[in-house]
């Protein structure tokens, strides 16, 4: 199975909120992601065609920001993949029968201030500082606040985490249009025309040479 095949069977399962594709987490992507009022839950997507050599990386950064994590894969992967995981994280296999829950996602409990602010637009993270009273926040750079929030005791992890689920939330609406804008914009783009191949050049014919009595 690939990854569209796999992502069909999990859509009808994210049941209220919403669920956004390719979301950009630390210095990854995640496949979909599952947003509701109370949590958010990152979904890793790998098909027969994938391999697991960045689920180290993925795991790290989808740990830092979501309350629920879960890997789905294909029979093919999951031997390799237990010993990857901690206990924490979901596991669900896919065929062509559907997908079948191997372990359930536990909440998790390694979500942090400054990861989970970087998942919303900066001047967005600057209204909740100012909000919350911290008056300079309006001058503060990326660095800054990410130090800030790496370091304060001032902030407590559920307000951010309910203002960052409002924000993206809300932005859904504004991704699914731009999405649909870009769509219809290569529709009438008039198809490329593939290049001509190069004409191979002749090799010149080797000159005879002149025997000379």
């Amino acid at each position: 199975m690939n990854d569209p095949e796999i992502r069909a069977l999990l859509y009808p399962l994210l049941l209220g909120g919403v669920h956004i594709n390719e979301l950009p987490t630390g210095t990854t992507r995640a496949d979909v992601v599952h947003i509701t009022e109370h949590f958010m839950h990152g979904y890793e997507v790998k098909g027969d065609g994938d391999t697991l050599q960045r689920v180290a990386n993925q795991l790290r950064c989808y740990g830092e920001v979501y309350d629920f994590v879960t890997f789905i894969v294909t029979e093919k992967h999951l031997p390799k993949l237990l010993p990857l995981l901690p206990d924490w994280v979901g596991i669900q296999v896919a065929s062509a029968e559907g997908l079948r829950l191997h372990r359930a996602a536990s909440y998790n409990a390694t979500v942090a201030l400054a990861p989970l602010a970087k998942l919303i637009l900066l001047e967005e993270v600057k209204q909740f500082l100012l909000a919350r009273g911290l008056a300079g926040a309006s001058t503060l750079r990326s660095r800054e606040i990410g130090q800030f929030l790496r370091t304060t005791g001032t902030v407590p992890l559920s307000a951010l985490a309910r203002y960052v689920r409002e924000r993206l939330m809300a932005r859904l609406p504004e991704r699914l249009l731009m999405r649909a804008e870009r769509k219809a914009e290569r529709e009438r783009l008039p198809p490329r025309r593939k290049p001509k191949p190069k004409a191979k050049r002749k090799k010149p014919a080797a000159r005879k040479k002149v025997v000379t009595a």
